[in-house]
């Protein structure tokens, strides 16, 4: 798979413009899974945006909070690599801020809401 990987690249790097060239040689540009990693995490927050429209009820405090962590921790870190990712940092400040949202909306309904169903 390594070789097949390495031909494809040096078949592409011909047909890269010169303009994008920095672009695709950066150690987080394409040729690498630092670039593909946070592309296909984007899922996560498309996911999350979805998830706006379920009933506050059905949210799932415990995995907003797992998600929260996640988005906050991987954003430090993509911080604190070599490279710098900023394409991770984006991805993981929006799964954050989606889930901060949603927790919102889940405490909200578990203790405001909730209760005053049940009382009356």
């Amino acid at each position: 798979m390594s070789l097949l990987y390495k031909k494809s690249m040096l078949a592409l790097d011909k047909v890269v413009p010169p303009k994008l060239q920095p672009l695709w040689m950066h150690p987080a540009g394409p040729k690498t899974i630092f670039f593909w990693a946070p592309m296909f995490k984007w899922g996560l927050v498309i996911a999350g945006i979805a998830d706006l429209q379920r009933p506050a009820d059905n949210i799932s405090p415990g995995q907003c909070g797992a998600l929260l962590a996640t988005g906050v921790i991987w954003s430090r870190y993509s911080l604190v690599i070599t490279p710098k990712n900023y394409s991770l940092l984006s991805v993981n400040v929006f799964v954050a801020l989606t889930q901060c949202y949603q927790m919102y909306r889940a405490l909200d309904y578990q203790f405001r809401v909730k209760p005053a169903q049940s009382a009356v």
